[in-house]
C-alpha cells in the first residue's frame, strides 16, 4: 500500500484554496516544480486526477472535490496531533506515571512532588502506591521510586536524599506500664502493632546490630496493613510499633512517641527515582528528572 507525506495533502488543499499552483507554492514555502511534482505523484498513487489544469487556471475534478471534503478536517486533527506532540518537547505539559510503594511516595510527595506541580501546572502527576515491584514499562509507568537495592539493572536510577532507617517506637504511656526492650528478643514480651504485607504474609521485624541480623515475629492484639493506621494504634498506646523513620520523625520529635532499640536500627539504602533509557523524553518528564537530580543534591 502506498504511503502519503502530509505535505502531499497540504498541497492539495493549498492549490484547492488559492486556485493556483504558483500562489499555493509560495504559502507553502516550497518551487511550483516541487509542488507539481508532488501533485502529480499523489495522483498516481490514487490512480486519479484531482485537478484540471490549463496555462491559465487550475480547478478540481469532481474526485478533486470530494478528496478535499474528505481530508480537509482529517488534515487539520493530525496537523493538531503533531502541534500537541511538540509543544510538549518545549513546555512541561500532560500526564506523568509514577510508580512508588507507599512509605516512598509519603517521602516524596513534599520536598518533590509538589513543588514540581507547583512549578508546572500544566502537568498532572499520577502517582500509584502499591507494595509489589512492577514492571514499570510493561505497566505504562514513566518512572518507578523504590529502595535502591530494589532497582533493576537496566534502568538509570537517581539517588534520593539520605539514608534510611526503621523506628521501633511505642508511647509514653505504654512504655511506663512496660520495661522498655533492650535487644530485639525483648519484644517478644510486649503488646506489638503487626503490619500485613500486600502477599498477606505478616511482616517480621528486621534489627541489626555489629553484623548480627535478626527477625522477630512480633505478637499483639491487632494487625493492620498500612503504615498510617499502625501509627493511631502506637499512639493510642496500643503497644510498640515498626515504622519507616520518616513516618513517626515528627512523633518522635514532639515525643508523642518514644523510640527504642535505635542502635538495632542501621542505615538502610536510599530511595532511588529509576526509568529505563529513552530517546525524545517530553518536557515534563525533563523538569521532573531535573528537580529530583536538584532535590537530592540538596539533601
Amino acid at each position: 500500500m502506498a504511503s502519503h507525506s502530509l505535505i502531499e495533502f497540504d498541497s492539495v488543499l493549498a492549490i484547492a484554496r488559492r486556485g493556483s499552483f504558483r500562489a499555493a507554492a509560495i504559502d507553502l514555502g516550497m518551487s511550483t516544480t516541487a509542488l507539481s511534482n508532488a501533485i502529480g505523484k499523489l495522483e498516481r498513487q490514487l490512480g486519479v486526477r484531482l485537478f484540471n489544469r490549463t496555462t491559465r487556471s487550475v480547478s478540481l475534478t469532481d474526485a478533486g472535490r470530494n478528496f478535499v471534503d474528505k481530508i480537509g478536517p482529517a488534515l487539520q486533527d493530525l496537523h493538531d496531533a503533531i502541534e500537541g506532540a511538540r509543544s510538549q518537547q518545549e513546555t512541561p505539559s500532560g500526564t506523568l506515571r509514577i510508580n512508588a510503594y507507599a512509605t516512598a511516595a509519603r517521602e516524596i510527595l513534599s520536598p518533590l512532588l509538589l513543588p514540581f506541580l507547583r512549578r508546572h501546572p500544566q502537568v498532572h502527576v499520577d502517582l500509584v502506591t502499591e507494595g509489589r515491584l512492577v514492571d514499570i514499562v510493561a505497566d505504562g509507568f514513566d518512572i518507578g521510586i523504590r529502595n535502591a537495592d530494589l532497582v533493576p539493572s537496566d534502568m538509570i536510577a537517581i539517588p534520593l536524599g539520605r539514608p534510611r532507617r526503621y523506628a521501633a517506637v511505642g508511647s509514653p504511656a505504654y512504655l511506663r506500664n512496660n520495661a522498655e526492650p533492650r535487644v530485639p528478643p525483648d519484644l517478644l514480651k510486649h503488646s506489638c502493632v503487626r503490619v500485613r504485607l500486600p502477599n498477606g504474609a505478616l511482616y517480621r521485624w528486621h534489627f541489626e546490630k555489629d553484623g548480627q541480623s535478626v527477625l522477630i515475629d512480633v505478637e499483639g492484639s491487632i494487625t493492620l496493613d498500612e503504615a498510617s493506621l499502625a501509627r493511631i494504634a502506637a499512639l493510642e498506646d496500643f503497644g510498640i510499633g515498626f515504622f519507616m523513620e520518616s513516618d513517626v520523625r515528627d512523633d518522635i520529635a514532639t515525643g508523642r512517641l518514644v523510640r527504642v532499640l535505635e542502635d538495632w536500627t542501621p542505615p538502610l539504602a536510599p530511595l532511588c527515582l529509576y526509568y529505563p533509557s529513552r530517546r525524545n523524553p517530553s518536557a515534563a518528564f525533563r523538569a521532573f528528572i531535573d528537580l529530583a537530580r536538584d532535590v537530592a543534591n540538596q539533601q
